[in-house]
């Protein structure tokens, strides 16, 4: 491993030399991909450098061990060398998981989108309740959220809403979301008590930016209309909504959250640019569910992911099949925990593959 983590440190070092360039700014977008690609062998050459002076420690101490005749000496070498062993190999753990490639996406910002499946109006209130579920859990992180469309329900909620996240690993959390979340509860609209299962779905998408697609303007047929929804007195008096549509795939994106028309634009552009990279961005997705079994963040998004039980006060992940019974508090945004457990259950899918060369 050490041989592996020394040629990791050359290559950082070579990106260093190579950013330091005078010549470096003049191509922006490799300058770009070098930054990136710095940032991420950082946290694996200083393992690397940590676990060079661990073996150095060690041997130090088997010297000591070996030569020394004073009994005190000799207790503090061993006690020491026990945690040093202890240590080496708790982070070598760390290290080999560091040096398996991660998702290239994890570090984007998220376009999320959340809409209304079966279930009727229910359904509606139920994609508001998870709207106001991430809205707290992005607060909690500090990361900040950004509206691009919405169309509400008629008894409140949303049938279709669509937002940004920008922040730090954003996409790496919140790709998690991705899939069909399943609600059980009495309905508002219920007069007789019975529980009712309704459905919505989620869909995240890594943000893509303008050096991951190259769209040509002659590609997209731009169209305005009128904002609906709030607004104001710009509802229905100005051609600030704007919907793009990209010709050679009919991807179609839409924005109609601000009362400027540029940036309607803009936001639209960017939910353009994202689902047209998705395309590519799937055959990854495939290539890697190909070789696991679960693929738990980036599984089919029509799939039943999550189980949001009110009578039990229970939410079950289906993927890792892990319950908890604090449903309450999970809505109000405290959803951390079970997306920890669904990264450990893919870390160690990820490490068992690597176990076994694939």
């Amino acid at each position: 491993m050490l041989d592996k983590l020394e040629a990791i440190k050359n290559r950082w070092k070579e990106i260093e030399k190579q950013m330091n360039e005078p010549s470096a700014m003049a191509d922006m977008k490799k300058f770009i991909q070098l930054n990136k690609s710095y940032k991420e062998l950082q946290p694996v050459v200083g393992g690397y450098e940590t676990l060079v002076n661990i073996e150095r420690n060690i041997e130090s101490a088997r010297d000591v061990l070996k030569n020394e005749k004073d009994e005190e000496f000799r207790a503090m070498a061993k006690e020491e060398l026990n945690d040093l062993l202890q240590r080496r190999e708790e982070l070598e753990e760390e290290v080999r998981l560091m040096l398996i490639p991660a998702d290239p996406q994890d570090g984007k910002n998220a376009i999320v989108e959340i809409r209304a499946g079966s279930g009727g109006d229910e359904a509606s209130i139920f994609a508001g309740d998870l709207y106001r579920m991430y809205l707290k859990f992005c607060e909690n992180k500090n990361w900040k959220l950004e509206g691009v469309d919405v169309t509400e329900g008629t008894v409140g909620g949303f049938k279709e809403i669509i937002f940004n996240v920008i922040g730090d690993n954003v996409y790496g959390q919140m790709k998690y979301e991705s899939g069909v979340h399943r609600v059980q509860r009495v309905p508002q609209t219920e007069t007789q008590g019975r529980v009712h299962t309704s459905a919505a779905s989620v869909v995240v998408l890594p943000e893509a930016d303008e050096f991951d697609i190259d769209l040509k303007p002659a590609d997209i047929r731009k169209d305005l209309y009128c904002s609906s929804g709030p607004g104001g007195q710009s509802v229905n008096t100005t051609y600030s909504a704007v919907r793009l549509t990209h010709i050679p795939t009919g991807i179609v994106a839409t924005c109609q959250d601000q009362k400027s028309q540029m940036k309607n634009y803009q936001k639209a552009l960017s939910v353009l640019r994202s689902r047209i990279f998705e395309m590519e961005y799937q055959k990854y997705l495939e290539e890697i569910s190909s070789k696991r079994k679960t693929m738990v963040s980036t599984g089919d998004r029509s799939a039943k992911i999550r189980t949001y039980n009110y009578p039990q006060g229970r939410v079950t992940d289906h993927r890792i099949n892990f319950t908890m019974y604090n449903l309450q508090s999970f809505v109000d945004g405290n959803i951390q925990e079970i997306i920890d457990q669904l990264q450990l259950a893919e870390n160690a899918e990820r490490l068992k593959a690597e176990v076994a060369g694939t």
